[in-house]
Parts: C-alpha cells; sequence; structure tokens
C-alpha cells in the first residue's frame, strides 16, 4: 500500500481509552489512531462500555464503539480508572465479571470484523485483548497484530494466564512491544517468537513558547520564585511517590522557596497526604488530582524539574516505557528517574537525564542539587534530551513505523 492509495481499514481493540473528551484515561491509543489517519489509514476503535460513556461516537475523529458487556451499566466497573490490574486488584468481585468482558469483547470483534471489512485487526494489550483477538481474527482470516504495552507480561503472571498469553503471541501474525524491557519479557515468555518487532509509542513535540495557561500555573504554582517539582502519575507505591516526597523534604533546607506538584490520583493518595503532613511539607507539597491530559504539557513546561521514582512492585510491575518521562523530555524539562524498566531505552545518566536507584529519596535529592548547582549541565541534559525524543520518539515517528509493519502484513 502506498500512502494516500485507496484507505485500508484497521480495527483497534482495546480496553483502556479515552471515556469521552477531556477524560484522565491515558490517550495514547486515541493518539496513535489520529496520527495513523493522517497518514492515510482508516481506524476505528472497539473498546468497552463504561458507566457514562456514549455506545458509538467520534472523538477527535476517530470512530469508536463501545460493547456493553453486563447490566446494568453501573456494573461494569472491571476497566477504565486506573485500569483493570488496579481495578481487579481493589474489588475482588471484578473478577467475576471478567467472563462476561471476555466474550462479550470476542462476538464484538468477531462481528465487527465481518461486517465492517477490515484490513487488520490490532490488539492493545496481550489480555483479554490479544487472546480474543486471535480467536476473532482466525475465523474471519484477518491478519492480527497484537501490542504489548508491558504491564500484561511484567504483572499478569501464572501459570493458567501465561498459557493464555503464550496462545495469543504465538497465533497472531505479529508482535510489538514498546520497550527493550518489554520485548525482554515476551521473549522469556515465548522465546521461539520471530515476528517480534519494537515500535515505541510516542508523545507529541510541541513548540517552546510559552502559551497563556503556562503564564497562569506559573502565577498559581511559582509565588514563591523558588524551583518548581513536579511528579505526574497513578499515586500507588510503585510509582516511588513516596521517594518524590520524602526528596522534597530532603532539600528544603537548600532550597527553601521550591514548591512541588503530585499530579494524578490513586488508592494510594491517602497515605501520601498523611506522609506529606507528618514532614510538615504541606505548604510546599501540592496535591492537583487528575489533570486534562491536553494540559499535561503545560505543567511539564513550567516545572524545574520533572521526578518519576518508580519502583519495581511486589507483583512484578515496571516502568515499561513511560510517556510521561517522555513528554517531560519533549517539554525541555530535566528528568530525574531510576533505572527501571524501558526508561533506560531513552534516560542516558548524565546525558538525557539523571537515573538513580529505587527507593532512594536520598540518590534523588543529590540529583537535584546536582542539576540546580550546574546550569550548564541543566542546559545539556534538557537539550540532548530535546533531540532524543524528537527524532526517535515523536508521534509521527511512531505512527510511521506501525505502518511499515502493516504494509509488510497486507498483501
Amino acid at each position: 500500500m502506498k500512502e494516500h492509495d485507496t484507505k485500508r481499514r484497521i480495527l483497534f481493540v482495546t480496553s483502556n481509552f479515552p471515556r469521552w473528551q477531556g477524560d484522565s484515561t491515558t490517550p495514547f491509543v486515541l493518539h496513535l489512531a489520529q496520527d495513523l489517519i493522517k497518514i492515510g489509514w482508516e481506524v476505528d476503535v472497539l473498546a468497552p462500555h463504561a458507566p457514562g460513556t456514549k455506545k458509538n461516537e467520534m472523538i477527535d475523529g476517530v470512530n469508536v464503539q463501545r460493547f456493553q458487556y453486563l447490566w446494568p451499566e453501573k456494573l461494569q466497573t472491571v476497566c477504565y480508572q486506573g485500569g483493570a490490574l488496579i481495578n481487579l486488584r481493589k474489588n475482588k468481585s471484578n473478577l467475576f465479571k471478567l467472563p462476561a468482558l471476555v466474550a462479550f469483547e470476542l462476538f464484538s470483534i468477531y462481528f465487527k470484523l465481518k461486517k465492517g471489512n477490515y484490513d487488520l485487526l490490532q490488539s492493545h494489550w496481550i489480555l483479554p485483548q490479544g487472546f480474543t483477538g486471535v480467536l476473532a481474527a482466525k475465523a474471519r482470516a484477518t491478519p492480527h497484530i497484537i501490542t504489548v504495552h508491558g504491564g500484561d507480561v511484567f504483572a499478569l503472571k501464572g501459570k493458567v494466564l501465561n498459557k493464555f498469553k503464550q496462545f495469543a503471541l504465538n497465533h497472531c501474525d505479529a508482535v510489538s512491544v514498546n520497550s527493550s524491557a518489554t520485548q525482554a519479557a515476551v521473549q522469556t515468555l515465548c522465546p521461539h517468537l520471530e515476528c517480534l518487532h519494537k515500535i515505541p509509542m510516542g508523545v507529541e513535540v510541541k513548540g517552546n513558547q510559552e502559551n497563556p495557561r503556562q503564564r497562569a500555573l506559573k502565577a498559581q504554582y511559582k509565588k514563591a520564585g523558588g524551583p518548581l517539582l513536579v511528579f505526574v502519575g497513578r499515586l500507588v507505591d510503585e510509582k516511588g511517590v513516596e521517594d518524590f516526597i520524602r526528596a522534597v523534604g530532603l532539600t528544603r533546607e537548600k532550597f527553601p522557596a521550591q514548591t512541588a506538584l503530585i499530579i494524578g490520583d490513586g488508592q494510594d493518595k491517602t497515605a501520601f497526604e498523611q506522609l506529606t503532613t507528618q514532614l510538615n511539607l504541606d505548604q510546599m507539597i501540592t496535591f492537583t488530582g487528575w489533570v486534562v491530559p491536553e494540559t499535561i504539557h503545560d505543567y511539564l513546561s513550567i516545572a524545574d524539574i520533572f521526578i518519576g521514582p518508580s519502583r519495581i512492585s511486589k507483583n512484578g510491575w515496571k516502568e515499561a516505557q513511560g510517556l510521561t518521562f517522555l513528554e517531560a523530555m519533549a517539554a525541555n524539562t530535566p528528568v530525574i528517574a531510576t533505572r527501571t524498566g524501558g526508561i533506560t531505552d531513552y534516560i542516558v545518566d548524565g546525558e538525557t537525564g539523571l537515573l538513580v536507584d529505587e527507593r532512594s529519596p536520598e540518590a534523588i535529592a543529590d540529583a537535584i542539587e546536582k542539576i540546580f548547582s550546574q546550569p550548564d549541565f541543566m542546559k545539556k541534559l534538557t537539550k540532548n534530551a530535546y533531540l532524543k525524543v524528537t527524532e526517535e520518539y515523536s508521534r509521527e515517528i511512531s505512527a510511521r513505523n506501525f505502518s511499515n509493519l502493516y504494509r509488510q502484513l497486507l498483501p
């Protein structure tokens, strides 16, 4: 297929997708669909229904259909609001809802492929989409790609679950992964897999000109005139929020006018707020809650340092790619991160950011002091990081790489 010839149709199936305009759900699947449409593909999205969502709608030019899997709709609590893994951990009753989700997803994919005349199916995450996608794609003789985002191989483990994952990965036409860490996990699971492609998801690279929203955020959060430290993500243990808070406490004597933002929400938010109070940091740290995804760039742009102290969790979860780290790099903000998961694909210590050991607030504090005490070093980090993103991790590059993979699979 040549770009802009007769459009070929792709069906995305995903369990995590914005429920409405401005939803806090990470929009990277939506962004990929939009970017593929721009270069000549037709992309539709199939996702689970949730309370308050529409069954059919257009979101930013992408046709979205949502299948209902339980009645009344308020019972549909497996997906969204942090993702299925978080929801299964929070409420064990969601386990009993999984069979309905899987069954209705399978039937929905099958009938969508039958009626929609799609050229290719792309399943985001191995379970359940990769598994249901394999069954439906085989029945409809449709080429099928499974895109592994990380959590589906790092955290979903066990003999039975591994069997389902191996079946799906070994019976699709191609597998894409977002990082070297995810690739290694997939290769451990399926050592003889030949159709494996590393295609990172991309981030938007915007201009550096300050806009009115950024000026308003500066006025709101940088009143004291000191440096601003920012964390963005789910407020759970594995994201290292505790280490961020303690590092702020360790640097307050050196930088008494500093402020810090914790952007996001999650099951451990109350515990982190209590820790902030115990350390007498209430006047220095602000919990903003979730913000509209489209404004994340503005928060990162006004930050003096972005800190992502991710940890490997007890169940094996690790940062598979870390799009927020890349977004910070694209915003010309220095990054301090831990040596975990796919972060080390693009954060080269001392070149594109600073890497520290996980669970070490002291190391984070030292990195903060190093960046602020060496302005030329800070400029080098941000310049190199920005170039890294623009040359390897932009949304346009990601879409082109997926487009090339599609062409390999289609006649």
